[in-house]
This record gives C-alpha cells, structure tokens and sequence, in this order.
C-alpha cells in the first residue's frame, strides 16, 4: 500500500488536513464545534466498520447516511454557507482567500481606540447609575443574538453609547453588541444564565450576561441601575464592582 504513495497522494492528505483546519476554525468562531467534532466521530465509526471490519450490514446502513449526511449539513449551517459563498464571490473573496493562506499573527492586545470609548461610556453612565448591557463579540460569531435586536451598524463613540443607554431611549432595554469598531445592533435579547452560584442582590442583566458568556467567548460589560457599579462577565465567570483600570485590562487582552 505504501509502496503506491506518492507526491500526488501527500498533497492530497495535507489539501483535506488544510481544509478540515479551516472549518473548525469557522465553526469555533460560530460555536458549533461540538457539530464538527461530531460529524468527525461520525465519520471515523463508518471507516472502521465498513472498510477495516467490514460488516456488511451495519456499514450499509451507514453508507445510507454519508450519502445523505451533506444534504443535512447544507440544511443545518445554510446560512453559514450563504455567507462564505457571498464574501467568495464578492469583492472580498480574493482578499478572503489571500488570508486562508497567508494568515496575519494577531498580538494580544485589543486596539485603544475600541478599548477606551466603551470604558468612558461604562464610566459615565455607573456616575448617573444608568443601567446598561454591553456585549464585546471575540471569536465566537453573536448574529444569532444581533438578530434579536435592532440593527445599528454605526461608528463606536461614547457619545452614541450613552444616548442609546439613556433611560428614555426607547433602545435602551437589551443588550448593545459590538463588533470590531461599530456598534452592530442594539435592545437585543440575551440567553439568561441558569447557574445558581449568582447572588440575589444582582438582577436580569447579570443573568442575562453571564448565560452570553457560558455559550459565547463574548465579553459583557453589566452597569447596575441600582448601585452604579460596573461588572463584567467573560468565560462563564462574573466579576463584579471592577474599577475602570481592571476593566481595560480584560478588555484589552484579546484572545489568539
């Protein structure tokens, strides 16, 4: 068998491996790689049982369902495919493709210019006690969640955070979601954490905070109504009463 191996075939293994690659990559930023774990398992059961152990039965019962199995995962991640067919053939799918290989090494630190609009808005508005929810998108994609709110897709200013958080906006129930440098969407509604380690004393916001940040690598900013005290919510935990230097702090470190 290996006496057959060529070029050809190494090219072949490392092109599926570079691909597999990529997919897990969109599928982390989309928080479904329990699905691409899965279908990898899948994958890897049907191998064994009808090509090394060869069971007749059982493999063509399989077989059944690799034939169909991609009719099912254009169903379920449709509007992933959409968007990757979109950006490829629009004017960005060159650059797309430039960066699949040859991809940038991002630093560790957020960019200030995002960083410090969001902690002087968190800061202004603790001073008032106006209550406010702020989600930071990271990897994991929030368009399930931005769906639920109304699209903005404005320039990040503290200004315009302020004034959608003001307590007579008819925007400022919800969560705001940022995306690089632009709010994208405001009044969206948040998974509520189920946990019960949360404290009485901290309302729907803190809830609402720390279920996004159980499913999502998101980081939420939680300013209370109530006490004017800034928390913020990241990898399932909640940190509460942080100053505005521990803040910019999480915020600025970004994650590979």
């Amino acid at each position: 068998m290996l006496i057959n191996f060529g070029i050809k075939d190494a090219i072949d293994i490392l092109l599926v491996a570079f691909f597999l690659y990529e997919t897990y990559l969109l599928m982390k930023k989309t928080g479904t790689t329990a699905v691409f774990f899965g279908v990898l398992v899948f994958i890897a059961l049907w191998i064994l049982v009808s090509q090394v152990f060869e069971m007749r039965l059982m493999g063509a019962i399989l077989d059944k369902f690799i034939s169909v199995g991609f009719i099912l995962l254009v169903i379920v991640f449709q509007k992933e495919i959409r968007d990757f067919l979109q950006a490829l053939g629009s004017n960005k799918g060159i650059k797309f493709i430039i960066k699949l290989f040859n991809p940038k090494k991002s630093d560790n630190v957020e960019d200030i210019s995002v960083v410090m609009p969001i902690i002087l808005a968190a800061m202004d508005m603790a001073k008032r006690k106006e209550g406010a929810l702020i989600a930071i998108q990271e990897n994991n994609s929030l368009d399930a969640f931005i769906e639920t709110g109304e699209i903005i897709n404005a320039n990040l200013s503290t200004r315009l955070i302020e004034n959608i958080f003001f307590k007579n906006s008819p925007l400022h129930d919800g969560a705001m979601i940022i995306v690089g440098k632009k709010i994208i969407a405001a009044a969206c509604i948040l998974p509520v954490s189920q946990t019960h380690d949360i404290p009485k004393q901290y309302g729907l916001r803190h809830r609402s905070a720390l279920g996004l940040s159980e499913q999502t690598d998101a980081k939420v900013i939680i300013v209370s109504e109530e006490t004017g005290k800034i928390s913020l919510a990241h990898e399932g935990k909640l940190h509460p009463n942080i100053s505005a230097e521990e803040l910019q702090k999480i915020l600025a470190s970004k994650k590979e």
